[in-house]
C-alpha cells in the first residue's frame, strides 16, 4: 500500500509527460500491439479441429487465446520484477513503482477535459467538439456548446472509473499482474469489443471480462463521489445523491458506467446521458438525475474537474489509511 500511495502522489505530479512516451512505448500500447497480432493472425488459425463453426466461434476462442496470453505475459512481467530484488530491493521496487504510475490515469484524463474547457474559450463550438472529440466515440458534430459539456463531464465520470479506481483497486486486490492484466483487458476492450459482425466473436470474451473487472470499480467511484459531496455538502445533500446514483445507474446501456455518472450528475446538479449519436447510428437513453438543469456551460467543467479532483484526493486518502493499517 506504501508504494500505491506513492504511485498514486507522483501520477497526479507528472502524470503521462509526452516527451517520455515519445522515446518509449507506453505499456498500453504494448497492448495495443499484441491485440493487433492477434486480429491479424485470427482469421489464418484454423480451429475446424476444435469443433467450431467457420467464421464465428473461431473468432471467440481466439479472443480467449489473446486473454490466455495476456495472462501469461502480465504474470511474466511481475516475475521479473520479482527477480530484480536479487539484485536490488530499491530497483525492483522502483520498477514496479514506475509501472503502477504509467497505469493510472489522474493527471492525463484531467488534462484531457482541461482542453475540451480550453477549446471552448479559446475555439467556440468549433473548439470544444474538436476537443471532446479526442475523448468520446460519439458523432460531436452536432454537439452545441452545452452538448459538448455533457459529453466532457461524461467522459470525466467515465473514465475516473476505468482509467483511475480501477487500475487503483486491482493494484490493491492482486498486486502487478492484477493492474497489468486489467489494463490489457480494459485496451483490448477499447480496441475490439464493439458489437459489430467484425468483432462481435473476438471481441466478445474481452467485452464480458472488462465488464467483470469494472463492476466493483464503478460502484466505488460513486461511493467516492459520496463521499465527496458529505465531506463539502453534508449528509441530507450526499444522501440525495445516493439515492439518484442508484435509482438511475441501472438504467445506462453500460452495467457499469451509469454509476460514476449518475453519481457526478446529481453531486453536480445536472442531467447528463440522454440520446446521442454513434456515427450513422441513434442510441437512445434515460437522461441521469433527470431533474437537474440540461444547459451547461464551460463553468461546469470547472466544476467538475474541482469535484474530480475531490474524489481523486478521497481515493489518495483512502490507499493512505490501507498503508497505515495493514502496514
Amino acid at each position: 500500500m506504501a508504494l500505491l500511495t506513492l504511485a498514486i502522489i507522483l501520477d497526479a505530479i507528472i502524470g503521462d509527460p509526452d516527451s517520455l512516451w515519445k522515446r518509449v512505448p507506453h505499456p498500453v500500447v504494448l497492448f495495443g500491439r499484441v491485440i493487433s497480432f492477434f486480429e491479424e493472425k485470427r482469421d489464418d488459425w484454423d480451429l475446424e479441429a476444435l469443433g467450431t463453426k467457420q467464421g464465428q466461434a473461431p473468432g471467440f476462442v481466439a479472443g480467449l487465446v489473446l486473454l490466455a496470453a495476456f495472462a501469461v505475459l502480465c504474470i511474466s512481467v511481475s516475475v521479473v520484477v520479482d527477480w530484480m530484488s536479487a539484485i536490488s530491493v530499491l530497483l525492483s521496487w522502483g520498477m514496479e513503482l514506475i509501472i503502477v504510475t504509467t497505469l493510472i490515469a489522474q493527471k492525463s484524463l484531467y488534462e484531457h477535459v482541461a482542453r475540451v474547457r480550453d477549446g471552448l474559450k479559446s475555439g467556440g463550438v468549433e473548439g470544444g467538439r474538436e476537443a471532446v472529440s479526442m475523448i468520446v466515440g460519439r458523432d460531436v458534430s452536432q454537439l452545441s456548446v452545452s452538448g459538448v459539456c455533457k459529453a466532457a463531464i461524461e467522459s470525466l465520470a467515465e473514465n475516473f472509473s476505468d482509467g483511475v479506481v480501477a487500475p487503483i483497486f486491482w493494484y490493491a486486490v492482486l498486486g502487478l499482474p492484477g493492474i497489468l492484466f486489467y489494463k490489457a483487458v480494459n485496451t483490448a476492450d477499447s480496441m475490439i469489443g464493439h458489437r459489430t459482425e467484425e468483432y462481435e466473436q473476438f471481441g466478445k470474451s474481452s467485452a464480458i471480462l472488462d465488464d467483470w473487472m469494472n463492476w466493483p470499480a464503478a460502484r466505488l467511484s460513486a461511493g467516492l463521489a459520496w463521499w465527496a459531496t458529505l465531506v463539502h455538502q453534508g449528509r441530507k445533500r450526499s444522501d440525495s445523491v445516493w439515492k439518484t446514483t442508484r435509482a438511475d445507474a441501472p438504467h445506462h446501456r453500460s452495467p457499469n458506467a451509469g454509476w460514476p455518472e449518475a453519481a457526478f450528475a446529481a453531486a453536480l446538479e445536472i442531467s447528463l446521458g440522454g440520446d446521442r449519436s454513434y456515427g450513422t447510428e441513434m442510441v437512445s437513453a434515460r437522461k441521469l438525475n433527470e431533474s437537474g438543469r440540461d444547459e451547461l456551460e464551460i463553468a461546469d467543467i470547472d466544476r467538475a474537474l474541482r469535484f474530480y479532483f475531490t474524489c481523486c484526493f478521497s481515493l489518495l486518502c483512502l490507499s493512505a489509511l490501507g498503508w497505515l493499517l495493514f502496514s
